[in-house]
């Protein structure tokens, strides 16, 4: 399956879930439950108005490599606009940082049933092109989060997104363009206010182009289910933790492992 059929169903999905969306806003979807705290996705709620977040996650791989980023979000100063940060550590053989992101993100759209909040992101070249530990080079990526509650009991969310990195470095110094499409979609069961099983599906197709060489294509294609516990306290603190296990599909299949998350949501100010 190419990526422009996979990018024309998700397309389709979305247009679908868009056509019902101003008939259908009632007060029955303003309920608690867990938001902003998806795995491999993106949902696309802002933080509220002087609530920050501290998320880690570590995802462990069966061919022994491994990831753990850290990430800070801050809305500036209410939910409209957000800016956050990621900071990635990387395992392939050698151990460093990664790339490091700096987000901004517009709440465009915030109803009972559905949410969208483009982001765009500057990747600065803090990990070592020469082991593989980054780009050398700055990288823009732009991401498209939709989220939608197709009841009281299942939400859904949808991502594209593109990464572009201009003049990213070989190990050997040699220079290459690069684009990374993504996509994904998950579906999200809200079994308790405070507990959700989770299926996420998730996939990218990586472009590289250098002056010599005729492109280099490859495709990422992974199944993520797992499930998340939210603990909230009376002082706004709420934890969340969760875990999932990621199973390669296609050009992917053979590879797996785990994933963990772990959440902090607490206000720093009152709005």
């Amino acid at each position: 399956m190419t990526y422009k059929f996979k990018f024309f169903i998700l397309s389709f999905g979305l247009l679908s879930l868009l056509t019902s969306i101003f008939s259908q806003n009632t007060n029955k979807f303003d309920f608690e439950r867990i938001e902003d705290n998806s795995f491999l996705m993106e949902e696309a709620y802002n933080q509220d108005p002087g609530v920050i977040q501290h998320i880690s996650s570590f995802q462990y791989m069966r061919d022994q490599t491994w990831m753990y980023t850290f990430t800070d979000e801050w809305p500036v100063p209410g939910r409209t606009h957000q800016l956050s940060a990621t900071i990635p550590v990387l395992n392939n053989g050698t151990t460093g940082f990664g790339d490091v992101e700096l987000n901004y993100r517009y709440q465009a759209v915030l109803r009972n049933r559905f949410a969208f909040s483009p982001r765009f992101s500057l990747i600065f070249p803090t990990g070592n092109y020469k082991n593989g530990l980054g780009s050398g080079v700055i990288g823009y990526q732009l991401s498209l989060p939709f989220s939608y509650l197709l009841s009281t009991k299942i939400a859904t969310h949808y991502n594209l997104g593109v990464t572009f990195t201009p003049n990213a470095k070989n190990a050997d110094g040699s220079d290459f363009n690069q684009v990374i499409y993504n996509y994904g979609i998950s579906l999200i069961w809200l079994l308790k206010k405070n507990f959700n099983f989770m299926l996420e599906i998730v996939g990218n197709e990586t472009i590289k182009k250098s002056d010599s060489s005729e492109s280099i294509i490859s495709n990422s294609l992974f199944i993520n289910p797992g499930f998340r516990y939210a603990i909230n306290f009376k002082s706004g603190l709420q934890i969340v933790p969760g875990l999932a296990v990621p199973i390669g599909l296609g050009s992917s299949s053979g590879s797996s492992g785990v994933f963990a998350y772990l959440s902090f949501e607490h206000p720093l100010w009152k709005p």
